[in-house]
């Protein structure tokens, strides 16, 4: 009977950690089919919002999963939100034009929110006692898995047969989720007879979560910081975020409790979480401005040296998954937050004669302490709340690494921005007037080849200095974000890493 019991859970993690490929790969390849979709479909003005709207929406229903988890039957919320994610990638597969594949992208988003939320909490109630921290750092496999093969395969879908089916390619896998989820997967935990559905609590949390992001999405590209846009969205941002304080103290059942907050292990794990995700997501976005803007590598090696960075990450949460409960939570969740701090301090070191050896190594260790951070915070953030609020910990967590990574990329879109220009500025004597225009326009062209091919070597030089100069802005954010979230570490209450 046991035996049959182990097998059931397999093919459950199974099915589940399929989802997660599902959703973890569909960002990945989007980008090297992009430029082949605006070519067929046009709305070349509409471009950023084919990622935008995905992102908002998966953010949005983050929580509001999790939320259902604890109320409803999960094995239905799962194989709802994989049959959304498999209609709107059909949907998206077959887009006549680009508002309508935006519009897909919007149910794609939320799918894959439901998804992302509840592989975790699956994997959390399916663990053998004992064995939550192992389950869980199955899931950041996937990520690296699919870092690696997510931009090849994409090139491939494109060169070789059509755009459509980075989005047709789901439903295969997705059916195959799908009916693993229907046959083997059933309810661990007992929910409560009497539900309320706080609806107000709901709409305020998504107002509060759609203008934020808004904000940290477009200031810097399509805005500018004191902007009237931007100033309206804060105001609404803190609008909506009154609203959801008041309707959260008055709700029978909020859909989350801001009593919550009161526990170090939710507070602080969830503190740590954002703030080094907006570490690592801001070395994600920037360091590759760094390697090829400054040391002028090729696309091959940036890509390389980033892989290194999402690997680092799922070998931490690996290797952890199999010593947390001989090493405790929170004593993981510092030797994490020591190697994020010390790769993010050697950044502030990097210069025109740094090495890829060098970078690789550097980025090696932030991903390795990500990986012990984002695991053992998982685990002491869910010990924190009882069982009937799993769903409630693991989401909120998920989003707390969601909300780090995008405000951490937006403050540092700008400061790269800002930064680079201010440098070029001082330079515009010896550059080339048009080049300047260029830059100001578009910062993503110093990535092209025939764009560095037009500048005398001077003019290279000059821009490899100013590229140095603009980024190590960021590696200050990236560094001081890393100190925060080693600091939240320290405030950690300890924990074995098991479950209750």
């Amino acid at each position: 009977m046991m035996g049959m019991v182990k097998d059931s859970q397999k093919y459950i993690i199974v099915a589940a950690l399929l989802a997660l490929f599902l959703g973890a790969m569909d960002a990945l390849v989007m980008s090297a089919a992009m430029p082949t979709i605006i070519t067929e479909l046009g709305g070349l003005d509409l471009y950023a919002w084919v990622y935008s709207a995905y992102f908002l929406a998966r953010a949005v229903s983050l929580p509001v999963f999790g939320k259902l988890s604890d109320l409803l039957d999960t094995k239905k919320l799962f194989l709802f939100s994989i049959g959304l994610f498999i209609l709107s990638s059909m949907a998206a597969g077959a887009s006549p034009s680009m508002p309508f594949l935006i519009a897909a992208r919007v149910f794609q988003g939320i799918g894959a929110g439901g998804v992302f939320a509840l592989v975790y909490v699956v994997l959390s109630e399916v663990s053998l006692p004992g064995q939550r921290a192992k389950t869980l750092s199955f899931a950041s496999s996937i990520w690296g898995i699919s870092s690696v093969i997510g931009p090849t395969l994409g090139g491939v879908i494109v060169t070789y047969f059509s755009w459509r089916w980075i989005f047709y390619i789901n439903v295969p896998l997705g059916i195959l989720s799908y009916i693993g989820i229907s046959l083997y997967l059933k309810d661990f935990r007992e929910k409560r007879k009497t539900i309320y559905l706080d609806i107000k609590g709901v709409l305020l949390l998504s107002g509060f979560i759609l203008s934020l992001l808004t904000i940290f999405i477009t200031v810097g590209r399509e805005f500018e910081w004191n902007s009237l846009p931007i100033m309206t969205l804060f105001f609404v941002t803190l609008a909506f975020a009154a609203g959801f304080y008041l309707a959260e103290k008055q709700a029978a059942d909020p859909i989350l409790d801001l009593r919550f907050f009161k526990y170090k292990g939710f507070a602080y794990g969830n503190l740590a979480t954002f703030f080094c995700s907006l570490s690592i997501f801001s070395l994600f976005a920037y360091a590759p401005l760094f390697l090829q803007g400054a040391l002028e590598q090729t696309p091959m090696q940036v890509g390389w040296a980033m892989l290194s960075l999402s690997l680092g990450w799922s070998m931490g949460s690996l290797v952890l998954g199999r010593i947390m409960g001989r090493i405790g939570a929170k004593t993981a969740s510092l030797v994490g937050g020591v190697l994020m701090v010390t790769g993010s301090a050697l950044t502030l070191g990097f210069s025109l004669t740094t090495t890829m050896v060098h970078s690789f190594i550097v980025f090696q260790m932030v991903g390795l302490g990500m990986g012990f951070i984002t695991l053992s915070t998982l685990i002491l953030v869910q010990e924190s709340l009882t069982k009937k609020d799993l769903g409630v910990a693991t989401s909120f967590h998920q989003f707390s690494r969601t909300l780090g990574g995008t405000i951490g990329v937006g403050i540092c879109g700008g400061l790269a921005t800002s930064g680079l220009l201010n440098r070029l500025e001082e330079a515009s004597r010896i550059l080339d007037p048009q080049l300047l225009v260029q830059l100001r326009e578009s910062v993503e062209i110093l990535f092209k080849p025939e764009f560095t091919a037009m500048m005398t070597q001077e003019a290279r030089q000059i821009l490899q200095e100013a590229v140095l100069k603009g980024v190590s802005s960021i590696f200050w954010v990236v560094c001081i974000s890393a100190i925060l979230g080693f600091l939240c570490c320290l405030l950690l209450p300890g924990g074995r890493g098991q479950e209750k």
